[in-house]
């Protein structure tokens, strides 16, 4: 399986609320941010959490959000941001990205 994104291309983390074990936090769903690297592919840990494979495995990212995006009442400088690891299914191209 190949990367669909590149570092530095615009992201947005997919707004979902599927039931069960997910490895996506719920404050980040429906963000955007930049794709910061390509961490490899890994098995998927969302079915690994349930005694399955974890096939297909799936390329991880390490995204950037800047801090403001993610919390509105951020008070901190506006170039402040946080990395979050996020496997690709959860991600979707962001508009003009």
């Amino acid at each position: 399986m190949s990367a669909r994104f590149t570092p530095g291309q615009p992201v947005r983390v997919r707004r979902a609320d599927p039931p069960g074990h997910v490895r996506t936090p719920h404050y980040i769903r429906g963000k955007t941010g930049v794709v910061e690297r390509i961490c490899g592919e890994f098995a998927n840990p969302e079915s690994l959490a349930y005694g399955l494979s974890g096939e297909p495995v799936r390329p991880l990212y390490r995204v950037r959000f800047r801090q403001d995006a993610v919390w509105p009442d951020y008070v901190g400088a506006r170039n402040d941001t946080v990395d979050i690891e996020i496997y690709e299914h959860w991600l979707e191209p962001a508009e003009g990205g």
